[in-house]
């Protein structure tokens, strides 16, 4: 006898038990080494020990050749009988009632076939236990009733049915880890129910005798019978179909009804070996209120006319199971075709979603974090998101055409609708679930999808699904949390795609990209060049690897998706472009098919902005922001901190201004996304924090370029559009220089070399180079083009003291410092006073500031422009009103805090609020000058240039103010309108800003 440790360690619990069990005097010949290690390998070992105890037992009252059968059995087959008796009650009560019976489960009576199960030879063994065969060539078979009786052959059905679920029980509990076979098992399960719904159909025949000679019926089996999926014990979910072998179907009908009653009573009717299925006839078109039995014809003229969307769904796994073959594959095929179109019915996607999302809701609170089949992340997660993609995409793909979830889920994990890891592992959490399942009804065999809740039935559960490091209730609870996690993340992220409704609303023409009907349909949704725009296509799709595949996928939608937009033929060759040049990246393509967002946003930036068009190529890691919010602006400080990492190993002067040049180009094109998808709060700020890390980065590269001092101190100050953080994608950048130094330094050497760091800075930023030029100018220092580009501070104050213009005081009012040394903090506060004069400025002052913009606008104004179509320099354009702003605070300024300020906005707004201005005025300014701005960008985004006059022009051709209405979130049937709103809007901006310029 074992010690008590070492039952306890091999899972005997409590020991003592087992030792009260080994001793008992039925056992007394038993070798109790050989009969506690064969106990100690089962789910509970003290279960298996009783169970033998109780099967001996019975052995010694049955009689010597029961005896003899156990004993044989012990000999042969000991792992798969302690395998039962350690696992299952209810077929332990089974070979306790009948010892004899054991001779079932050894190498002779078992291992022939092992799991490896076919629908015929199940049927075949079922047909024998009733003794059926058909008795005539042609005929139908039936069962004999002459030696056995109609009661005689039900018992000899039910009885045929337990043996075979024995016989796969000990199988499945011996074959090692019980998810590795999970499928097997199930299959075998299956054939065995279909083996006697035909030897329940044969007993039926024999029951009405003549009556059937007549009638054709089909058993259809659905659900998890028609998927070949069955449960240890599960509801068998049946259709039937009738015909007349004479030709009056019709008439067939009554008898074909009594065949499949009978059927249900044969399999489920209480009698002397209990019922061994639950027939559930619930699925048939009208429910339970419509006939048991149809004939083909009114099945089709139903499900034609009446069906709802679940009831095609349903019909995926439709399988003939039982009865007329022939019949049962016509049923099939004439519902196929509208099963695999049910997809392209009206809220199909939409309706499905609701219906897993009801099913969860009905599940009782009490049983929702133990639920294996109804719950979040159970098997109905798994199975209603293979489901809906074999419906959305097996229209036009007939690989995904199967019946078993497992199959359908490697189909389209082979035709990439499903990524391969999360294919991998959802067929992983798929099998560890059914596996699951099968153990928690093995124990009584009773219907039940619901884990338990006590240890000791975790605990057995745990051991009998064999797989390694799964023993302990605790480790089955990990496992269980685990798997229901990463099944409902992998459902709520691909159930939930948007592709799916958009899929499936695609017709069967537009879905298959046939050559002709795929141009015609192009040519029609408004592809300008179909051909061209269906090569596109066709290149994109053509190949067997799996991002040709994903892309045959996602093609049909994203066509549509373009044709949304104003470009569609430029934002289709720019997607070619793009997934050329990404290759065969897999990230890009399974994101597109994956995300919720990004296949509509790429779509819609590549139709509209031909500059975003032409940037992604080469910045194609920039479509992962559309699958987030990436798309918020960085704002300097993270620019900075970006920069500082780029350059930690960065020491040539152009490397490390090419680096801020590329964080740039890469903020642009953030920016240019988010406006062109409506999703930028502030762009202007956007450019002018991404034009600041380049002048950040050109002046530390300059400063390595020039070799400069390490006591001079140099800032760099913006001007102009930059200076007050309204950069647009056409703006330059105007810069002043100002140095100091220390006494190391006489103010010749500091001058020559500030000049050099300043010269190097205005190179490294206009300089050729892979990544594009931010042209740079100082041409607003003093003195213009004539003076020094680097002035000292001491300088600067000499120069305003004496000789500052009132266009300088002008300029300086958007002044700002933008990188290097403190310097540049101590140069604003020397310009302070100047541009906020406490006393304003004189009536001289306004004069010259009249003079210079009349000048302005009569010269800058390119010939042959229509002026009131100029958005800079125009009537009531941006000039208008950046000079009525800027007259405002040089006159108000000195004493209303809120006016110094480097932005006309912010400027304008604090007149309104000071009174300077009345709100009404202030509004028609800002409102003239944002839109002036955003044409300036609409007209870039569409472009994609980003030099040239006609930028600063209000868009007129059609197909112009088509892009720009689109970028502007505007109705594309309104785009006319963008020029009369335009223009209303300036010439109410003119006449205030006239008001303002020219008052005295």
């Amino acid at each position: 006898m074992w010690e008590t440790g070492r039952l306890r360690r091999a899972g005997f619990s409590p020991p003592d038990r087992a030792v009260r069990f080994a001793q008992s005097p039925a056992l007394a010949g038993t070798d109790t080494d050989w009969l506690l290690s064969h106990a100690a390998d089962t789910a509970d070992p003290n279960q298996a020990l009783l169970g033998f105890l109780r099967l001996t037992e019975a052995a010694a009252a049955a009689g010597p050749e029961a005896r003899r059968i156990l004993a044989e059995a012990c000999t042969t087959a000991p792992a798969r009988l302690f395998a039962i008796l350690g696992m299952s009650t209810t077929l332990s009560e089974h070979l306790i009632s009948r010892p004899a019976n054991v001779h079932i489960l050894s190498e002779a009576k078992i291992a022939e076939a092992g799991l490896d199960t076919t629908p015929e030879g199940e049927r075949a063994a079922a047909l024998a236990a009733v003794h059926a065969r058909a008795r005539e060539p042609g005929s139908l078979p039936r069962a004999d009733l002459s030696g056995l009786g109609e009661a005689g052959a039900i018992e000899a059905l039910r009885l045929h049915y337990w043996y075979r679920l024995t016989q796969i029980a000990a199988l499945d509990l011996t074959a090692g880890p019980a998810p590795d076979h999970v499928e097997e098992v199930a299959r075998a399960l299956s054939d065995v129910v279909g083996g006697a719904l035909e030897a329940a159909l044969a007993v039926g025949r024999a029951v009405y005798g003549a009556d059937a000679n007549d009638v054709n019926l089909a058993v259809i089996a659905m659900g998890k019978t028609g998927g070949r999926e069955v449960n240890y014990i599960s509801d068998v979910d049946l259709i039937y179909v009738a015909s007349s072998r004479s030709g009056d179907d019709e008439a067939a009908l009554p008898v074909a009804t009594k065949l499949a009653e009978y059927i249900s009573h044969a399999v489920g009717s209480p009698g002397r070996t209990p019922a061994i299925l639950q027939i559930d006839t619930a699925l048939r078109p009208e429910g339970k209120a419509g006939p048991l039995v149809r004939t083909l014809e009114s099945h089709v003229a139903y499900y034609e006319k009446w069906a709802d969307n679940w009831e095609f769904q349903a019909l995926l796994k439709a399988r003939p199971v039982a009865g007329d073959r022939s019949l049962g594959e016509r049923y099939v095929a004439a519902l196929a075709p509208l099963v695999w179109n049910a997809a392209g019915r009206d809220g199909f996607v939409e309706e499905t979603r609701a219906m897993r999302r009801r099913v969860e809701s009905l599940v009782p609170a009490r049983e929702a974090e133990r639920q294996i089949k109804l719950g979040r992340g159970g098997l109905r997660d798994i199975e209603f998101t293979v489901q809906l993609l074999q419906l959305v995409h097996g229209r036009t793909d007939t690989s995904v055409h199967q019946r078993s979830t497992l199959e359908a889920l490697a189909a389209l994990r082979d035709a990439g609708y499903i990524g391969r890891t999360a294919a991998a592992t959802m067929d992983a959490d798929y099998r560890f679930l059914r596996a699951l399942e099968h153990r928690v009804q093995l124990y009584r065999i009773h219907r039940s999808h619901v884990l338990p809740t006590a240890d000791v039935d975790l605990r057995r559960i745990a051991r009998s699904l064999r797989i390694p490091g799964l023993d302990t209730a605790e480790e089955l609870a990990e496992s269980w949390a685990r798997v229901r996690k990463e099944v409902r993340a992998l459902h709520l992220e691909i159930y939930y795609r948007p592709m799916l409704p958009a899929t499936a609303k695609l017709s069967a023409d537009n879905a298959a990209l046939e050559p002709e009907a795929a141009q015609a349909r192009l040519a029609a949704i408004g592809y300008g060049d179909p051909r061209s725009a269906y090569a596109n296509a066709l290149a994109l799709t053509s190949g067997y690897n799996r991002t040709a595949a994903i892309a045959r996928h996602i093609m049909p939608v994203m066509l549509e998706w373009f044709a949304e937009g104003p470009e569609p033929d430029r934002g289709l060759a720019a997607f070619r472009d793009v997934s050329e040049k990404l290759g065969t990246t897999s990230w890009y393509m399974r994101l597109l098919r994956d995300s919720k967002l990004v296949g509509e946003r790429l779509a819609r930036l590549l139709s509209t902005s031909r500059y975003v068009a032409n940037e992604l190529p080469s910045q194609a890691e920039a479509i992962a922001w559309l699958d987030s919010d990436e798309l918020t602006a960085l704002g300097p400080a993270e620019l900075t901190s970006q920069l500082d990492a780029l350059l930690a190993r960065r020491t040539d002067p152009r490397e490390i201004a090419i680096a801020g040049r590329a964080l740039r180009r890469r903020e642009l094109l953030r920016t240019a996304m988010a406006d062109t998808l409506q999703m930028g709060a502030n762009s202007r700020q956007a450019i002018t924090a991404a034009g600041q890390v380049a002048v950040e980065a050109a002046l530390r590269g300059a400063r390595r370029a020039a070799d400069a001092p390490a006591s001079l101190q140099f800032a760099v100050i913006a001007m102009g559009r930059f200076g007050g953080g309204e950069l647009g994608y056409i703006s330059d950048a105007d810069l002043m220089f100002v140095f100091d130094h220390g006494a190391d330094l006489t103010e010749q050497e500091a001058s020559a070399a500030a000049n050099d760091v300043a010269r190097h800075v205005i190179a490294l930023l206009s300089a050729p180079a892979p990544e594009p030029a931010f042209p740079a100018d100082a041409d607003l220092r003093p003195e213009g083009k004539n003076g020094p580009l680097a002035r000292s501070l001491a300088s600067y104050r000499a120069y305003y003291d004496q000789w500052v213009q009132t266009w300088e005081r002008q300029a300086l009012l958007r002044a700002r410092f933008v990188a290097g040394d403190d310097v540049g903090a101590r140069f604003i506060t020397l310009i302070d006073p100047l541009r906020y004069p406490s006393t304003g400025i004189t009536e001289a002052d306004l004069r010259e500031i009249r003079r210079i913009k009349a000048r302005v606008e009569s010269e800058r104004i390119p010939r042959g422009v229509d002026k009131t179509r100029h958005l800079k320099l125009g009537p009531g354009g941006l000039a208008d009103v950046e000079w009525a702003a800027q007259i405002l605070q040089l006159r108000h300024a000195g004493h209303i805090a809120a006016l110094r300020t480097t932005s006309t906005l912010d400027a304008l707004g604090a007149a309104s609020e000071s009174g300077l201005i009345s709100p009404d005025d202030a509004d028609r300014l800002e409102v003239a000058w944002s839109f002036a701005s955003a044409l300036r960008d609409a007209n870039v985004l569409a472009s994609g240039r980003t030099r040239g006059a006609k930028l600063d022009l209000l868009p007129h051709g059609s197909r112009e103010l088509g892009l720009v209405a689109a970028l502007l979130g505007r109705d594309d049937g309104r785009r006319h309108a963008i020029e009369e709103d335009y223009l209303r809007a300036a010439r109410r901006a003119r006449a205030v800003a006239e008001r303002i310029v020219y008052e005295e």
